[in-house]
């Protein structure tokens, strides 16, 4: 029996697959959610050399998403391949370098596990088949985005576009909403995080977001049409409200200290994604319009 027509009769055995190939996803997210950051940076000061017009620097070391090898940050010691299996190294070293003992960051196996979670469940709830596939792309991309953005206030284009793109393409073949919907669907993401941007920023003369909002809330709307944007956009701002508050109440922080909005952008749009829909019809039930 094909591989295909195994997991379709076998759902159980996709949802552990999706488990095992989430968590090596995410051994390899905590690659990227270390280095991409670090790659623009160095991308952008070459940049700046460059239009200052400043002499040639000694050429720095190749430095991407494989090379250098993982090492300690402390010591330099290099990982080898059995301190690098998802989560189950974390707990054989106790957290710790196997050679100069510094505690690892936590971060770490818990962006294995919750990668590996998140793919199990995606799994379960649309089984075998090509929405589950794209769905797991999607996630694994805003597990990225959403901690990069958490850490460095940074929502990198060398995520959010290819997903954007890959959302429109995806929906030429009518995957999660007709292509016209999710043009358009883009088209008023991107211009009304734009237009909020502006008109806070003529009122009050400060930036109250970043441009790579606009992005995510567009690559939204490509995957799931403009339908789901209204729905984005609430979810956000309540769970960013909420989480907001606790964050600077927990790090004494002023409420002018830059909050990144991407994490809730991000779990509000894929909730939506998922079940828009059924929110949309319960709210409606619920207030008797329906």
């Amino acid at each position: 029996m094909p591989l295909n027509d195994i997991l379709t009769v076998f759902p159980l055995a996709f949802v552990v697959i999706a488990a095992v190939v989430g968590l090596l996803v995410g051994s390899f997210l905590n690659v990227v959610i270390w280095r991409l950051p670090k790659m623009l940076e160095r991308e952008w000061r070459l940049q700046a050399h460059d239009i200052l017009g400043l002499p040639e620097d000694t050429p720095l070391p190749t430095y991407n998403l494989l090379l250098p090898h993982s090492q300690c940050p402390h010591c330099s010691h290099r990982i080898r391949a059995w301190e690098n299996i998802p989560v189950l190294s974390y707990a054989f070293l106790r957290g710790r370098c196997s050679s100069c003992k510094t505690p690892i960051s936590k971060r770490y196996p818990l962006t294995e596990l919750a990668c590996g979670l998140l793919s199990a469940f995606i799994a379960w709830h649309f089984g075998f088949g090509w929405p589950a596939c794209m769905v797991l792309v999607l996630t694994w991309g805003l597990l990225a985005m959403s901690l990069i953005d958490a850490e460095h206030q940074l929502l990198p284009d060398v995520l959010v576009l290819p997903l954007m793109w890959l959302g429109l393409i995806i929906n030429s073949f009518g995957l999660f909403a007709p292509l016209q919907e999710a043009l358009w669907g883009a088209i008023a993401g991107y211009t009304a995080l734009w237009s909020v941007f502006w008109l806070f920023k003529l009122v009050t003369g400060k930036d109250g977001m970043g441009h790579g909002d606009f992005k995510l809330l567009a690559m939204f709307g490509a995957w799931g049409g403009w339908q789901i944007l209204p729905l984005t956009l609430l979810l956000s701002s309540l769970v960013g409200a909420v989480i907001g508050v606790i964050w600077l109440r927990m790090r004494n922080a002023q409420t002018s200290t830059p909050i990144p909005f991407g994490p809730y952008l991000a779990i509000a749009g894929w909730i939506a994604l998922l079940w828009g829909g059924q929110i949309t019809d319960f709210y409606w039930q619920f207030v008797g319009l329906k």
